[in-house]
C-alpha cells in the first residue's frame, strides 16, 4: 500500500509545525515546493520531529522568514493518516495510481509582521491590506508512476470556510534522482493555478485596500501563478532517526508577479528537519 503525501508545502498550507509549511506561494502549496510522493507504508508508523522552514513572509515578499517547525505524523497500514504534513485523511493506491483525500488548513495572511512561531505570515508592507483569515480546506490528490523515475502528480485545494479565499490546484513531475538503502534524493518541478478568488485574494488589491495601504489597484484573475523547483534529500541515520533536508525556488507569473504587492517575483525557500519513527 503506498500513501500519498506532499513532500513540499503548497501555498497558504498550515506550516510543518502545524499542518504544513509556510507562507503563500512558496508551498502548499511545498512544498518542498507542491508535490505528491508515494512512499511504501509498513504497518503503524508514528513519526515526531522538529527542525526550521526557510521562506518569505508572504508570497511576494523581498524578506525572509525562518520559522520553527515541529512534525507529528501517525500513518496506518489501512491507509488513514493525521498529521502535520498531510492533515486527517486516506491514502491509497490501484496500481500505479495513488489517490488522497485529507482535511487539512491554509493559513491567513497579516498586514504585519508575524513572530517565528505564527501559523499565519504576513509582513508591515502590507499594513493597509487587510488579514486574510485562515481556510479549512479539502485536499484531493493523485499521483501516477510512469516509469521508476518519473512521476506526475496533482492535487487540489477546496476550501470548506472561508470559501471566498478559492480554490487552487498544484500539479506538476517528480523524479527520484538518487536511492540507495539510506538515502533518498528527489528533484520535483511543480505548477500552481489559482481561480478568480484565489488570485484577487492573495495577490488583487482592491480600491479600499488601495485607499488603505497606498498600493495601486490590481485585478488578478484566474491563471497559473506560480512555477517551482525543489531538491529534496532524506537521510536514514539509523532504523529511526532521519534527517530531512529541502531547498528550492519559486517563479510567480502572470497577474501574481505583475501586482504591486510583490516585491520579490523569485524566491528561494528550505527546511531542515531531524524526525524519530516508531
Amino acid at each position: 500500500m503506498r500513501n500519498i503525501e506532499l513532500s513540499h508545502p503548497f501555498p497558504h498550507l498550515f506550516p510543518g509545525r502545524s499542518l504544513k509549511n509556510i507562507v503563500p506561494g512558496v508551498v502548499l502549496a511545498l512544498l518542498a515546493t507542491p508535490l505528491l510522493a508515494a512512499e511504501q507504508s509498513q504497518g503503524n508508523v508514528l513519526t515526531l520531529g522538529g527542525g526550521v522552514d526557510v521562506a518569505p513572509r508572504y508570497s511576494g515578499s523581498d524578506k525572509t522568514r525562518v520559522s520553527a517547525a515541529q512534525v507529528v505524523n501517525y500513518s496506518m497500514a489501512n491507509g488513514f493518516f493525521i498529521g502535520t504534513t498531510r492533515g486527517i485523511g486516506y491514502g491509497n493506491n490501484l496500481g500505479n495510481l495513488d489517490y488522497s483525500a485529507a482535511l487539512s488548513y491554509r493559513t491567513g495572511r497579516k498586514d504585519k509582521d508575524v513572530s517565528s512561531d505564527s501559523i499565519s505570515s504576513g509582513s508591515d508592507e502590507l499594513r493597509g491590506m487587510g488579514e486574510i483569515k485562515g481556510s479549512a480546506i479539502v485536499v484531493p490528490g493523485l499521483g501516477y508512476k510512469i516509469t521508476d523515475w518519473l512521476n506526475l502528480q496533482v492535487q487540489g485545494e477546496i476550501p470548506v470556510s472561508e470559501r471566498d479565499n478559492g480554490e487552487a490546484v498544484h500539479f506538476g513531475i517528480s523524479s527520484p534522482l538518487y536511492t540507495s538503502p539510506n538515502n533518498a534524493v528527489t528533484l520535483a518541478l511543480t505548477g500552481s493555478w489559482g481561480s478568480d478568488k484565489y488570485m484577487q485574494t492573495y495577490y488583487g488589491v482592491s480600491a479600499a485596500q488601495s485607499a488603505a495601504s497606498g498600493f495601486a489597484r490590481h485585478d488578478a484573475g484566474a491563471g497559473i501563478y506560480a512555477y517551482s523547483l525543489n531538491l529534496d534529500w532524506t537521510h536514514r541515520l539509523t532504523s529511526r532517526w532521519s534527517v530531512l533536508a529541502a531547498a528550492g525556488v519559486m517563479q510567480l507569473t502572470g497577474d501574481a508577479a505583475d501586482s504591486p504587492i510583490v516585491h520579490r517575483k523569485t524566491s528561494p525557500t528550505g527546511s531542515l528537519k531531524v524526525t524519530y519513527s516508531f
